[in-house]
């Protein structure tokens, strides 16, 4: 048996620790030689391991991780804008990767590998700004122990959620601080239009109970019993049914959204080498398998796995995002949804 060095362990145990949901308290440092504070917006359990990954084949680098669901962080980041106190961000969603990138936030680099992703995972200056690792899309967890109960049928539509039946049994990500949320409501808006889009959300609203800041919370509440219906994410309702919970995973008929989680190297960093070995890990081979062990689509699409109960139909019904015009318009999108829906959002912790 190898035994791991006692620096490693203790890089993937912290790596752990602030998966685990910890948001560090930093004050601005300069980096070292060996040293990286990474922002991401990855689930704490992927995080764990990627931590775990990244010590394992890189034991000279540290990694200060720093967690949180992708609004929040994007907020932290843009409140330091001016005053950078990460090395590198890994995780994020393009939407708000792209809100940033216009402000000259990260630093050019092209990553060894990049020729070998999907072009839409790609960023297409030259040299890159970021680089996309994988995908998610939207979908619906429906927990059918407890609609039988209610007697609630099974929804195969976003238009059927707006059924005054389901009334206080939905809950979905709220979309100024999940990822997973604005990239229902940016769905939503490309497929009906802005003013048709807001009236089915006014619409919705009223049978909404809460929203949460956590993309894949919804369907952990519908396989939990909590509430019947959770506008979440497919690869998450698939690993709880595969577990045993009571849900069906139902891909809208019209369509739906879908994000891709993106890296990028700070502009600002006093540790160029580091982070730039660190971009060039996140779409190296071992870690693209990763992927594809724990997302509905990876940027290399032949790595993509079959696993069970997750619907075949994600990756027809996903839409053709249009990831710029959407960065262009979140802060808008996402400031008239605050004005309209806030009031049923979940306290944050």
């Amino acid at each position: 048996m190898t035994t791991k060095p006692s620096s490693q362990i203790a890089s993937a145990f912290k790596a752990f620790c602030l998966a685990a949901g910890t948001l560090a308290v930093l004050q601005p440092t300069t980096a070292l030689a060996g040293e990286l504070t990474v922002y991401a917006a990855i689930d704490a359990d992927k995080l764990a391991t990627a931590g775990e990954m990244f010590a394992a084949t890189h034991p000279d680098i540290k990694i200060n991780w720093v967690r949180d669901s992708t609004g929040i962080i994007h907020a932290r980041m843009m409140a330091e804008k001016d005053n950078p106190r990460a090395d590198a961000v890994f995780g994020m969603a393009a939407t708000s990767m792209l809100t940033m990138d216009a402000l000259g936030m990260f630093v050019p680099y092209t990553p060894v590998g990049v020729e070998t992703l999907d072009p839409r995972y790609r960023d297409k200056q030259e040299p890159n700004h970021w680089v996309g690792l994988y995908g998610w899309a939207g979908a619906i967890c429906f927990n059918t122990i407890e609609a039988e109960k209610l007697g609630l049928p099974a929804p195969t539509s976003w238009a059927d959620l707006l059924d005054p039946v389901y009334k206080g049994h939905i809950t979905m990500p709220n979309p100024a601080s999940s990822g997973t949320g604005f990239l229902d409501v940016s769905a939503w808006i490309q497929m009906m239009g802005e003013d048709a889009a807001w009236d089915y959300m006014d619409k919705l609203h009223e049978n909404i109970a809460s929203y949460t800041h956590s993309g894949s919370k919804p369907c952990q509440q519908a396989a939990a019993g909590e509430y019947t219906v959770g506008v979440s994410w497919p690869y998450r309702g698939a690993l709880l049914k595969e577990k045993g919970a009571p849900i069906d995973i139902i891909v809208p008929s019209e369509g739906i959204g879908w994000e891709m989680q993106a890296a990028a190297i700070m502009t600002g960093t006093d540790n160029l080498d580091d982070a730039q070995t660190f971009l060039n890990w996140t779409i190296s081979d071992e870690v693209l398998e990763f992927y594809a062990d724990t997302a509905s689509v990876v940027a290399r699409p032949e790595l993509n796995k079959p696993r069970p109960f997750f619907p075949d139909a994600v990756l027809t019904a996903m839409i053709d995002n249009d990831f710029a015009a959407m960065a262009l318009k979140k802060d808008a999108i996402v400031a008239e949804w605050r004005s309209r829906y806030e009031a049923k959002s979940e306290p944050k912790k």
